[in-house]
């Protein structure tokens, strides 16, 4: 079976990468030329150079593949050019759907986010069918992959059989850029965090994520939508894990919001301005901070039957690859 992946030297998509590999699956990656391969290094793949903003390449590549994941996005709290994230998101998702229509793949799993589903941000799990709309999208990051799966859900509703997942807060090994949550655990083993915001998050291993995916290609029902996470966690409990995998103490300090709020804002108008390079803080991820990004996979866990790894597993593997691959500077 040949399997079409976009943003298979991402994260998440170079795990579901693997996993069909290890199935015995045939595999094109849809890269763009000059982009970071690191994590497809050695790997039996076959590489097809185009960009989701050019539709055409996006069609030329694809065909003669029966089932299409769709793992690509711009994945970014704070960007310079925010049309570029509408322009990737959006518009990529819709040239990567229209294309599996003409071509009338067997399959496609659309990787959504569950930043993009309803939260009531009390602590309460989100669900698959918790109300939402656009406006309780917060920045452009969470608004565009909002208009993406809107995109998925049509194509679905109009014939094409589009199974959507919603990752949660994947941690583990390759995270090669770092994404925020990796670059959260290694500012932690950096001695960078002296202190912590009252907020929290599904923790889920990136390989279960990407076990996920290929679940949800196999037993998934088109149109429907899955969860793909495991704890909920509140920033302390992730720290107090942390502490106890690497030896350094957790911070103690809470910061208020009322306090950490203006510095983001300060710190992101630096950003676009004057550096054009990532805050220290990005306003979008502090608002976001005010919820507890609860979310309930069992859905996923139910129907799919995706493993739930432990969590304590899943940080250490990131601890280890962050350390063994030289990315940890600071203090051990």
């Amino acid at each position: 079976m040949k399997n079409f992946v976009t943003g298979a030297a991402g994260f998440v998509g170079s795990a579901i990468v693997r996993k069909l590999l290890g199935r015995g699956e045939e595999v094109v990656v849809f890269v763009r030329k000059g982009g970071d391969f690191r994590n497809l290094a050695g790997l039996d793949i076959t590489c097809a150079y185009g960009d989701l903003r050019e539709p055409g390449s996006v069609k030329a590549c694809m065909r003669g593949c029966a089932r299409v994941f769709h793992a690509a996005a711009d994945y970014s709290l704070w960007s310079p050019e925010p049309g570029a994230l509408y322009a990737s998101n959006v518009g990529g998702t819709e040239a990567v759907l229209a294309a599996a229509r003409e071509l009338c793949v067997e399959k496609v799993v659309y990787t959504s986010t569950v930043g993009a589903l309803g939260n009531p941000g009390d602590g309460t799990p989100g669900r698959e069918d918790t109300p939402v709309t656009i406006g309780d999208m917060v920045g452009h990051y969470k608004r565009s992959k909002f208009m993406a799966e809107q995109k998925a859900v049509e194509a679905a509703a109009a014939g094409l059989p589009v199974v959507i997942v919603n990752p949660s807060t994947p941690v583990g090994p390759r995270d090669v850029k770092p994404t925020p949550t990796g670059k959260m655990i290694l500012d932690f083993m950096d001695g960078k965090m002296f202190a912590y915001l009252e907020t929290g998050l599904n923790i889920v291993d990136v390989d279960d994520v990407a076990e996920g995916h290929v679940l949800a290609m196999d037993r998934g029902v088109p149109g429907e939508k899955y969860i793909l996470g495991n704890r909920d966690m509140t920033l302390r409990e992730i720290f107090e894990i942390l502490g106890g995998i690497t030896g350094m103490p957790a911070p103690r300090v809470k910061l208020p919001y009322a306090f950490v709020y203006p510095i983001a804002v300060a710190s992101t108008a630096v950003s676009d301005f004057i550096t054009h390079k990532p805050p220290l803080a990005p306003v979008e991820a502090v608002r976001m901070s005010k919820k507890l990004m609860f979310f309930d996979p069992s859905k996923a866990v139910r129907e799919l039957g995706m493993p739930q790894t432990p969590v304590e597993d899943a940080l250490g593997r990131a601890a280890r690859w962050f350390m063994d691959n030289g990315y940890v500077k600071g203090r051990r």
